[in-house]
């Protein structure tokens, strides 16, 4: 098992955007709504984790490249008609390798601090559909994922 070898690849633009979703109960959703939750501000607090996160792949996942980011973008929206919680989160860095890996670390480290504060109001939390939205960039080119938005930094869907 080895790092794979980027010495030779091209410095480039890179840019992945990746999003996840947190399902809650209702009274876990209004006290999340209403900032109310037992240990303080959740929504601060995810989003303060999810750029470290972002800043600390490589030293989580065991065969991922340092990568020099330069830009971390989180997003988030509320939806009351499916007491959930969304989060996009966008990275950007001119390296010899991807940054999805760090854009799918922040969105899930953002739902697990939401998980971890509001846990004690709702045993049946459920984080799903934590995915890569699109990539560019790179030998391989841009990719998006099928139905994903057009234009990823607009509102979530």
């Amino acid at each position: 098992m080895d790092m794979v070898d980027v010495g030779d690849k091209e410095v480039t633009r890179r840019e992945a955007v990746a999003a996840g979703r947190l399902r809650l109960g209702e009274t876990a959703f209004a006290a999340l709504r209403d900032g109310r939750l037992p240990k303080g501000d959740a929504l601060a607090a995810a989003h303060v984790a999810a750029v470290l996160a972002v800043k600390h792949t490589a030293t989580v996942v065991p065969l991922c490249h340092p990568v020099p980011v330069e830009h971390v973008d989180v997003a988030w929206a509320l939806d009351a008609s499916r007491t959930c919680l969304e989060v996009r989160v966008t990275v950007r860095a001119r390296a010899r390798t991807g940054v999805e890996m760090e854009a799918l670390h922040g969105a899930a480290i953002f739902l697990l601090t939401i998980y971890d504060m509001a846990k004690s109001l709702d045993k049946g939390l459920v984080l799903e559909d934590v995915r890569l939205l699109s990539k560019s960039g790179g030998r391989s080119g841009d990719w998006r994922a099928g139905g994903a938005p057009a234009d990823p930094g607009g509102p979530l869907d």
